[in-house]
C-alpha cells in the first residue's frame, strides 16, 4: 500500500506565509498523481538572473537566482546526505525540473538556504545554472524552526540529526519540549524520548544513524549504564538481526542481579562443618571417620578398622567417655 502523504502542518504556514504553503501543497496533488515526480522532485528553468531581483519576481513570488549565489545553512539540522538518492533526484530534476522553490535568505553578498539544501545539490549534479526561489527574512530562531520542521514533514532526518535539532532550539533558543512539541506537531513525549538518544555512546549513536539499529532498540539500550556493555549488546542486535522486544528482554536480564542458590550455599556450609567433625573424630579414634547425613538432623556414623585388635581398640575408647 502507498504510503499516505502528510500534510505540511500548522507551522509552516506561520513561517512561509500562505502563498508558499499553497504553492508547496499544489506541488504535493500534482506529485500524488505522477509517480515519476518524486516529492523530492524540483524544477530549474533557464531564466535569466542578471536582471534586478525585483524584475524577476513572478505571480507566485518566486524568483530565478544564480545558482551559485546560493549556499547552505551550516546550522540546518540535517548532516547526512545519501548520494545515490541525490543522483535520483538530479535525474528527475534534469526531466521535471525543479517543482518546489527554496526558501532562502539574503546573506551579505549570497543567499543562505532556509529549506531545499537537498534541491540545491541536486540541482547543481544536474547542470542547472538557475533555480527558483522565495526570498524570506527569519530570525536564527526562525530558520531553525522551519529547516527543522521541513525535514521533519519529508522525514529526511535521522534520529540523531533530529534529537540535536531539538536540543539545539532548548540551548540555544531556550524553548521548553511542550513549545517545540507545538512548533513540530508532536507530543512532548516523542520529543523527550528523541532527545534522550544523544546520551547513547557515540559509537551506538553511529549504528543508529547508519540504520543498523532502530530508535526502538537504541530507546531499550537507553537503559544499559555501562557503556560498553551498551555497545556490546548493540553489535549483538546487528549480528544476530535482533528484534525490538528480544532487546528489551536481554536489557532486562541484564539489569537483574545474578540470585545466589541459596540451597546450594547451605550445602556447601554444612559440608564445611561436617568435614571438620570427620577430621575431629578421625584425630580422637586413630582411624578413618565417615558421617554419612540424611539431612540436617539425621545421619550415621561409620568407623573403619582394619584388624579384631584396633577393633577392641576402638571399642575400648568409646567406652572410656561413658
Amino acid at each position: 500500500m502507498a504510503k499516505a502523504k502528510r500534510g505540511l502542518g500548522k507551522g509552516l504556514g506561520a513561517f512561509f506565509g500562505e502563498e508558499v504553503v499553497q504553492e508547496v501543497t499544489k506541488t504535493q496533488k500534482s506529485e500524488q498523481t505522477d509517480h515519476a515526480v518524486e516529492s523530492e522532485a524540483e524544477i530549474g528553468n533557464d531564466g535569466k538572473a542578471d536582471q534586478v531581483i525585483q524584475d524577476m519576481i513572478n505571480d507566485s513570488g518566486e524568483i530565478f537566482i544564480k545558482i551559485s549565489k546560493i549556499e547552505p545553512n551550516r546550522q540546518q539540522p540535517r548532516k547526512e546526505f545519501k548520494e545515490e538518492q541525490i543522483q535520483e533526484l538530479a535525474e528527475s530534476i534534469r526531466q521535471y525540473g525543479v517543482l518546489q522553490p527554496l526558501l532562502v535568505q539574503k546573506k551579505d553578498d549570497y543567499y543562505e538556504i532556509i529549506a531545499g539544501e537537498r534541491r540545491w545539490r541536486a540541482a547543481k549534479i544536474a547542470g542547472l545554472k538557475e533555480i527558483p526561489v522565495v526570498i524570506r527574512e527569519y530570525s536564527p530562531q526562525q530558520a531553525m524552526e522551519i529547516s527543522l520542521i521541513e525535514n521533519l514533514q519529508r522525514e529526511n532526518l535521522n534520529p540523531i540529526e533530529e534529537a540535536m535539532a531539538y536540543q539545539r532550539l532548548i540551548e540555544e533558543f531556550n524553548l521548553k519540549q511542550e513549545e517545540i512539541a507545538e512548533r513540530v506537531s508532536k507530543n512532548r513525549t516523542t520529543i523527550t524520548n528523541s532527545i534522550r538518544l544523544l546520551n547513547l555512546m557515540p559509537e551506538v549513536q553511529k549504528l543508529l544513524i547508519d540504520g543498523a539499529i532502530t530508535s526502538g532498540h537504541a530507546r531499550a539500550l537507553l537503559a544499559i549504564s555501562d557503556q560498553n556493555v551498551q555497545l556490546e549488546l548493540a553489535l549483538k542486535i546487528v549480528k544476530e538481526h535482533l528484534s525490538v522486544r528480544d532487546t528489551e528482554k536481554a536489557v532486562k536480564a541484564l539489569g537483574k542481579p545474578v540470585k545466589e542458590d541459596k540451597k546450594e550455599k547451605m550445602d556447601e556450609a554444612l559440608e564445611l562443618i561436617f568435614k571438620s567433625l570427620e577430621e575431629r573424630m578421625k584425630t580422637a579414634m586413630g582411624t578413618k571417620v565417615n558421617i554419612n547425613r540424611k539431612d540436617k538432623n539425621k545421619g550415621k556414623i561409620e568407623i573403619e578398622y582394619y584388624s579384631e585388635s584396633e577393633l577392641e581398640r576402638i571399642v575400648e575408647l568409646i567406652e572410656s567417655v561413658r
